[in-house]
């Protein structure tokens, strides 16, 4: 599971500027994720560490948890724009088979809440998360029959997410932190005091 969410969080240099609204957590051209949507996702994903044996995992807490589930729904609802531009066909089908298929590589039904909380996926937004990865994986597809080199084409797959991402345009609530066109990553505001201010661009 880890190593699938890995290969969906590439995206790449996506530009995250201040959202207006006060309770918009983020917006992707007309798309807007509410803090209250944002805040069910955290609040799940807490929720459900509590019914499994998290002991041995390292797992996000605090405003790291609050950018890292923020980041997962940019980074969702991206992956369908994209599917929509590509006329990509995802159907309630094709999301239980590779449920199932996700399922079995995990060790089953018993453990899959597990897996999800060490990937901070709440049950509720597991759907969204595999709909992304059939997405994905129909695009890496496409990406191989055009000649595109096995190794290159998890940068073709985040360039095509950093494209996406900046022709809609995507802005952030600052109380979530800042992106970090470098680290590709929305980061904690002010992470390093004010010694070091984030570049203008």
């Amino acid at each position: 599971m880890k190593k699938i969410l890995a290969v969906l969080t590439i995206a790449s240099a996506l530009l995250l500027t201040g959202c207006s609204q006060t309770n918009e957590a983020a917006s992707i051209g007309g798309f807007k994720i509410s803090q209250t949507d944002l805040q069910a996702s955290i609040d799940a994903v807490i929720a459900e560490r509590a019914k499994v044996d998290s002991s041995q995992m390292q797992l996000e807490t605090g405003d790291e948890l609050n950018r890292g589930q923020l980041r997962f729904k940019i980074l969702m609802h991206t992956f369908d724009e994209i599917a929509k531009e590509l006329k990509i066909e995802v159907t309630s089908s094709n999301v239980e088979a590779k449920k199932a298929t996700i399922t079995e590589s995990v060790g089953g039904k018993t453990e899959l809440p597990k897996n999800l909380v060490n990937a901070a996926i709440a049950q509720a937004d597991f759907d969204t998360y595999v709909r992304a990865i059939v997405i994905s994986e129909q695009i890496t597809s496409a990406l191989a029959a055009s000649g595109v080199a096995e190794e290159e084409i998890a940068t073709k797959l985040g360039q095509l997410l950093s494209a996406k991402a900046k022709e809609l345009g995507v802005k952030i609530n600052p109380r979530y932190g800042f992106w970090d066109v470098e680290a590709g990553d929305v980061v904690a505001a002010n992470v390093t005091g004010d010694a070091v201010a984030p570049a203008a661009k």
